[in-house]
């Protein structure tokens, strides 16, 4: 019986990847380019790599397993200059259950980035990609090979079963706002900021051919998202809250928390004088899904950050509220370099 119901439960698991739901990240501030692609080029430096790790559903026995690569860079930046560009790259690669069904996605970005005041700019930016979905069907078992005892996978399936694997082409667009606003000395800066942004997925709905009769196309994901920094005047700490919505078709997601930072140095981030660095501690919440501890830490050019999923969904009973562990690495070239700071004033 624990064979059956460990079948069962790869069934729902194929099924929901048969309807194409995208993966998902519980760090979503750390995969921005999988967010929006307005949000490539939108950030206060030159340069940004990014890697995202995922492991969700090891009680499942074959986990869902995503890895993910994104790079992306401010290009003609000046402060002489009200507008400039972001390009970007993101791959990433997922992978889950017996069949190791899975998808491979390239993906280039474009931003048009506008500064609308001394306080705010606005971006929107368009991605166009390929992606490739397959699966090994062979590796399953079926129905009629169970002997009333348990599966034997000997027994001829009678299924006409092979690799799949098919191409398909991905559009997406979307938009953001920001205003941030800084009480400035040389010494440090008290930063309040929000950031509203919202994007749109798989524009063209690409046809999904798992088999030669398909008819169905990857729906489109809608994403909307506000993030806020407030900065406590006179401290070394912060509150870092955000909200994300993602829905796509029937199946939506919404993600709502907040980081506690303490300031190990404070940063000058008008200046352009002195970087910041700190430690993020957050707690965020998936409605009727997770609550996902995270931790950051952020030297200023570099940053490593963990969360994990603690499940409380129905599933709870099989995960033992096991959920997903993840983890990003980042790079970053900041606005602090002399010279990159003599390049945007022209000198």
């Amino acid at each position: 019986m624990k064979r059956i119901y460990i079948a069962l439960i790869f069934y729902v698991s194929i099924v929901s990847r048969l309807i194409s739901q995208d993966i998902h990240f519980s760090q979503i501030q750390e995969s921005p380019l999988w967010l929006s692609p307005a949000n490539t080029g939108f950030y206060n430096g030159y340069l940004r790599a990014i890697a995202n790790y995922r492991s969700q559903w090891t009680s499942m026995g074959n986990p869902y397993q995503t890895i993910a690569l994104s790079v992306d860079a401010a290009v003609l930046k000046s402060t002489k200059k009200k507008s400039y560009l972001g390009v970007g790259l993101l791959l990433f690669n997922d992978q889950a259950g017996y069949a190791k069904m899975g998808s491979t996605v390239a993906q280039l970005n474009i931003s048009g980035i506008l500064r609308t005041g001394r306080s705010s700019k606005m971006s929107g930016g368009i991605c166009a990609g390929m992606g490739q979905n397959k699966a090994n069907l062979s590796s399953l078992t079926y129905g009629n090979q169970y002997t009333g005892k348990d599966i034997d996978a000997t027994i001829a399936s009678g299924e006409n079963v092979a690799n799949i694997s098919f191409l398909y082409a991905d559009v997406g667009a979307g938009l953001n706002y920001e205003y941030s606003n800084a009480s400035t000395d040389m010494l440090r800066d008290d930063v309040f900021s929000l950031k509203i942004g919202g994007a749109v997925h798989h524009i063209n709905m690409p046809m999904q051919s798992y088999v030669s009769s398909a008819s169905y196309r990857l729906p489109m994901r809608y994403v909307g998202n506000v993030q806020a920094r407030i900065d406590f005047s006179g401290t070394y700490f912060s509150l870092l809250p955000s909200l994300i919505y993602i829905r796509q078709a029937s199946a939506s997601e919404v993600v709502v928390g907040t980081h506690f930072r303490y300031r190990f140095k404070n940063g000058t981030k008008i200046t352009g004088l002195s970087t910041e660095t700190g430690l993020n501690i957050g707690v965020y919440y998936r409605l009727g899904d997770a609550i996902i501890p995270q931790l950051n830490l952020d030297m200023g050019k570099y940053a490593i950050g963990f969360s994990y999923d603690v499940n409380i969904s129905k599933y709870r009973t099989v995960s033992n509220y096991s959920g997903g562990l993840e983890v990003y690495l980042k790079l970053m070239s900041l606005n602090d370099a002399l010279f990159k700071r003599k390049r945007e004033h022209g000198l």
